[in-house]
């Protein structure tokens, strides 16, 4: 009965300073964007409101707490502009064949208020990736493509509600 006391208050002692260090699993949290209430109303403006970027976007809002209402409604519009991705060669084999690729995506973004004028200013936000390439395996790279897209899409739609955040804290 001791021992079974002692393990369970080992692992409880660890569970609560590992809480208390700040740790969290990756994914949760909600991107760490700590909004005040009156940015909580938000509507998104986008050019193609169906493309997979204006949807991760969406779904980092929701997670966030930020509704996403109509434009008579919201506080706050966001201007959200066109994802824009890259692929450049980083380096090559002793075959004259790539061996790394640099993955870039990037956009811009401005929030507007409900009065229509700008309150933060047009923002690049961007993400970088590297990825090493099989010359020899074609599929197997431009599915390593695809699933890195989607990770840098939700990567970026993260850093846009993080730098919401920074901005709505430090302008009350």
């Amino acid at each position: 009965m001791r021992r079974h006391l002692t393990k369970f208050t080992l692992v409880l002692g660890i569970t609560c300073l590992l809480g208390a260090c700040g740790f969290q699993l990756r994914g949760t949290g909600g991107g760490g964007a700590v909004l005040p209430d009156d940015w909580k109303s938000m509507y998104l403006v986008t050019g193609n409101p169906n493309a997979e970027f204006s949807r991760a976007v969406q779904s980092v809002l929701s997670t966030n707490d930020i509704s996403s209402t109509s434009r008579a409604e919201a506080n706050y519009a966001l201007i959200l502009g066109p994802e824009r991705f890259s692929q450049t060669n980083l380096s090559l084999n002793s075959e004259a064949r790539v061996s790394q690729y640099e993955l870039s995506m990037q956009t811009n973004f401005s929030v507007l208020g409900a009065d229509g004028k700008e309150v933060m200013p047009n923002t690049i936000a961007s993400v970088t990736r590297q990825m090493e390439n099989d010359p020899r395996n074609a599929m197997g790279k431009s599915e390593e493509v695809r699933i890195l897209k989607g990770e840098m899409r939700t990567e970026l739609a993260q850093q846009i509600v993080r730098r919401i955040g920074f901005f709505a804290a430090s302008n009350p």
